[in-house]
Formats: C-alpha cells, sequence, structure tokens
C-alpha cells in the first residue's frame, strides 16, 4: 500500500487532468476528476496500473471495474470506453515495448504459450509495483532518464511476464503468433477504416484463411472486423467533430460514410445521440463544468 500511495502522489503532482505524457519513453500519467465524462479512446498495446479512485472499463467486449492495485495489459488496439465511478481517479500506463519484450521471452523461465486473448486484469504484486514506482520516481529526476529508464522498463515488462497476464503478452512479441497476425490486420484497419472492408484482403495480411482469421480476429478483439472498423471510424469522426463542430456530413464522408443518415443513426447508437446534438451537449457540459471559464 505505501508503493500505491507515494506512486498516486507522484501521478497526481506530475500529471495534468487527462492524460499527461512524460519524458520517459512509453510513459503517460492519468488524472481524472469528473464522473460525468465518457471517454472512448483506442488501447494501444499497453500496461495500465491503477492507482487511486475508479473506474469502469468496456474494452475487448468485456466489463472492468478497476481500482487501486488493479492492473490491465492490453495486446492489441482495441476501442474502449471508460467512466470515473470514484473520483479522483489516477493511473499510470506504460505503452508495451515489442522489441524489448522479443529479447525477454528468449530468456529462461520466460512463461510458455498462451491464449490469443486482447486484454486481461490482474491485482499487481509488489516486485511490479516496485519496478513501476521506480519508474515514475525518475520524473523527479530528470538526469537519470536517459540511463536508468530503458533498464527499469525492462524489469517491468519482465514483471509482466511472469504474472498471469505474461502469456498473453508473450504473444505479441511472437511473429507467428495469432495474436501477432490478428495485430498486422489491426494496424491496417487502424490506418486505412474509411476503406471498404474485405475480409479476403485482412485474412492475407494475417497470413490465415478467411474463416481462421474471423475466428481469431474475434477472440482478440470480441468483434468482427466490420463491427471493429465502424468503431473506429465513429469514434474518429467523435474526435473530430469535438474539435472542429460544423460540418457533420463531411466528417462522416471523410470516415468512409456515403450515406449521411447511415452516419447519424449509427453514431447515435454508439453515443447516445445523433452528431450535432452529442457535439452541442459536450460543449454546454464543459462550458457549465465547475472551474469553466468564459
Amino acid at each position: 500500500m505505501e508503493h500505491l500511495y507515494e506512486l498516486r502522489t507522484l501521478v497526481e503532482g506530475h500529471g495534468q487532468e487527462g492524460a499527461t505524457e512524460t519524458a520517459v519513453t512509453g510513459l503517460t500519467l492519468y488524472v481524472e476528476t469528473d464522473p460525468e465524462v465518457v471517454a472512448y479512446v483506442v488501447h494501444r498495446p499497453v500496461l495500465a496500473l491503477i492507482l487511486g479512485g475508479g473506474k469502469r472499463t468496456v474494452l475487448g467486449g468485456r466489463v472492468f471495474d478497476i481500482g487501486p492495485g488493479d492492473y490491465v495489459a492490453v495486446s492489441v488496439d482495441l476501442p474502449a470506453t471508460g467512466q470515473v465511478t470514484k473520483a479522483p481517479y489516477s493511473a499510470v500506463t506504460l505503452d508495451l515495448d515489442l522489441g524489448m519484450i522479443a529479447e525477454l521471452i528468449s530468456e529462461p523461465m520466460a512463461p510458455a504459450w498462451g491464449a490469443a486473448a486482447g486484454v486481461e486484469m490482474n491485482r499487481a504484486g509488489p516486485d511490479l509495483l516496485d519496478a513501476m514506482l521506480r519508474l515514475v520516481r525518475l520524473l523527479d529526476r530528470q538526469q537519470d532518464v536517459a540511463v536508468l529508464a530503458p533498464m527499469i522498463r525492462r524489469e517491468v515488462f519482465w514483471r509482466i511476464l511472469q504474472s498471469p497476464c505474461g502469456p498473453m503478452v508473450r504473444q505479441i512479441a511472437l511473429a507467428d503468433s495469432r495474436l501477432s497476425q490478428v495485430s498486422r490486420a489491426v494496424a491496417w484497419l487502424r490506418t486505412n477504416y474509411a476503406e471498404p472492408v474485405r475480409i479476403e484482403r485482412l485474412a492475407d495480411l494475417a497470413g490465415m484463411s478467411p474463416a481462421s482469421f474471423h475466428r481469431h480476429f474475434k477472440a482478440a478483439t470480441a468483434m468482427s472486423p466490420v463491427q471493429y472498423q465502424k468503431r473506429i471510424r465513429l469514434q474518429t469522426a467523435r474526435a473530430q467533430l469535438l474539435a472542429r463542430p460544423g460540418d457533420v456530413a463531411g466528417v462522416g464522408f471523410s470516415v468512409g460514410y456515403e450515406s449521411p443518415s447511415q452516419f447519424s443513426r449509427e453514431y447515435a447508437r454508439l453515443f447516445g445521440a445523433p452528431p450535432a446534438r452529442d457535439v452541442a451537449n459536450f460543449h454546454e457540459a464543459r462550458a457549465t463544468a465547475p472551474g469553466a471559464t468564459n
């Protein structure tokens, strides 16, 4: 508990509301204080350690109620929905370095093969908490980051490989694993979300038959490729509209929709309101939030 308390103090001291990037490669701090906000993001392969508060996250088709001491490992790019259930909420994330993990899995005592899941949650053990604390402490000793951060990051990944999440994390660094093969198709969808989906093309990228690809893709993401693409399209459209309100139809076309009515209908199904109303509600909520300035 002492490690958790110090980690939370450091993160809340260095972090701003929302996400704060740091000088340590792949390390991001999160502080959230508004339980009314529903966040829609796409998580890249990452380790997330929760330090304070609570949050309900829907990730890979599964619902996680997470609190202090829990960690979530994400092995492929996954759309997620999250809402704070107990504020203030704080967490720290570390991007999974596939090159470093590939080196580690060749070491003796590395974990065996595992299932091709896309996300796992567990309780952080003392060794993992200690390594994460030493990594975050470097934010107060910037002169040590270049030398010490790579070594501590390597230790964090080793601790994860030794945890119950280890078999899943191992797969993302193995070029011939099912999860790694699916990840190639996921990466293509993330970049080319506006293009029509052809299962045969995605299966070819993954090096699988269409039937096998569809089965393994759904095992990793809890979605079909078409559902995954739709989610990426809609979350990208919402981000664009929140940043630059106005041309709803134009944004719909830009993310791959040919029909404005279909775009509006599917947007409302995911976000609870049509595009223009959702954006107006968002900005109104921000304007009336405590501490907002005119």
